[in-house]
C-alpha cells in the first residue's frame, strides 16, 4: 500500500516528495522521502487515506501524531535536497526515534550539513557532538538486500545519478510483493552513465516473478523541457523510454501488464494556464502508445492518494 504525503517537486512548501509503504492490513511502514512529512500526514487523514490506521485509546495523539511516531518505523532518503529532507528535518523535534537508511554519500550530507548544530540540531547518532542520537544512521550497500527492523518489509537500494549527485532507487519488499521507489533521477543518455539500465538489470527478476507491483518514478518537466535543462530530472517520454527498456530486458511489453506507475516529482508552476500535471497526463498515454506501454497504469501523484496494490 501507497500513501503520497507529498507529491511535487521544486517550489510547493507543504506538498514534496515523500511515500508511505506498508503491507495491506499492517501499521508499520516506512516513508520514502520526507520532503514533506506531518503536513503531509495532516492532508492524508482530512482525505480519508490514513483511516485503516487505529490510535490507541488514551495515546494523547493525534491519528498524525501517531502515524509519524508510531505507523512510520524507518525513512529511506534518497539525497538530502531539501524538498526531499525538509519534512524529516523539520519533524525531528516530536518525532520517535527510528532508523534512517540511505547510500553512505546521503548520510554524509545529512550529518554534516543539516543535523550538525548550525542548520539544525544534531538528531542523528553521528557527526557535530553531541550526537543527540534520535536517528540512527544505516549505511545501505548497493544491491545488498536490508531486513528493515520492527517491519514485514526488506530494502534493497541502488544509486541513480542526479544531475552531478547521487540519488537512490529503493526496492521495498514485504510477503512476496514489492514496491521500487526511485529518487530525482536523469536519463542515462542525458546524464552519460548506465545507472537506470543497472538498475533495470537488477529487478528484472521481481518484474518476470510477477512480484512487482509498482514503480514510483519522478517526471519533473513535460515533453517540451529540452534535455539540456534537465538538471537530472525526468519528461513522460524519457520515462516511457526507460519502461521499454525494462520491457527489452524481461521479455516485452506484455511482461509489464497491469504495472503500476506512479508518476511524482512534477514541478509546480507559477505561470498561469493548465497545471503541469494536466500537460503531462495526456502526453504520459501518447508516449506509452508509442513506445507499445498501453497496459501499464499511469497515476500522477497526488497529496493524499492511497493505492491499494493487487
Amino acid at each position: 500500500m501507497v500513501t503520497v504525503l507529498g507529491a511535487r517537486g521544486g517550489i510547493l512548501d507543504g506538498n514534496l516528495s515523500a511515500y508511505m509503504i506498508r503491507p495491506a492490513g499492517d501499521d508499520r511502514a516506512v516513508l520514502c522521502d520526507a520532503g514533506t512529512a506531518t503536513a503531509g500526514l495532516v492532508a492524508a487523514e482530512r482525505a480519508g487515506a490514513l483511516d485503516d490506521i487505529a490510535v490507541p485509546p488514551g495515546s494523547g495523539l493525534t491519528r498524525a501524531g501517531y502515524v509519524l511516531t508510531h505507523t512510520i518505523r524507518a525513512y529511506l532518503i534518497s539525497h538530502a535536497h531539501l524538498d526531499h529532507v525538509a519534512g524529516l528535518v523539520v519533524a525531528s523535534p516530536d518525532d520517535s526515534a527510528k532508523p534512517l537508511y540511505a547510500l553512505p554519500a546521503t548520510l554524509r550530507d545529512l550529518s554534516q550539513h543539516l543535523f550538525n548544530w548550525r542548520i539544525w540540531p544534531n538528531f542523528g547518532d553521528a557527526g557535530p557532538p553531541p550526537a543527540l542520537g534520535k536517528y540512527h544512521y544505516r549505511a545501505l550497500t548497493p544491491g545488498r538486500m536490508e531486513q528493515v527492523p520492527d517491519t514485514a518489509m526488506t530494502v534493497t537500494a541502488w544509486p541513480l545519478n542526479h544531475g552531478g549527485i547521487e540519488s537512490t532507487a529503493f526496492l521495498v519488499a514485504a510477503n512476496g510483493a514489492s514496491v521500487l521507489y526511485l529518487g530525482d533521477t536523469g536519463p542515462d543518455a542525458v546524464e552519460g552513465g548506465h545507472r537506470l539500465d543497472d538498475l533495470w538489470r537488477a529487478v528484472a527478476p521481481e518484474v518476470t516473478a510477477h512480484r512487482l507491483k509498482a514503480i514510483i518514478i519522478e517526471a519533473s518537466y513535460d515533453d517540451t523541457r529540452a534535455d539540456r535543462m534537465l538538471f537530472g530530472h525526468m519528461t513522460p517520454a524519457w520515462v516511457t523510454r526507460a519502461l521499454r527498456d525494462l520491457a527489452r530486458r524481461t521479455g516485452g511489453p506484455r511482461s509489464l501488464r497491469g504495472l503500476t506507475v506512479l508518476i511524482g516529482h512534477v514541478k509546480y508552476s507559477l505561470a498561469a494556464g493548465p497545471a503541469p500535471q494536466d500537460t503531462i497526463r495526456p502526453e504520459l498515454a501518447r508516449d506509452a502508445a508509442r513506445d507499445g506501454l498501453g497496459d501499464v497504469r499511469f497515476v500522477i501523484a497526488e497529496q493524499g492518494l492511497r493505492l491499494t496494490l493487487d
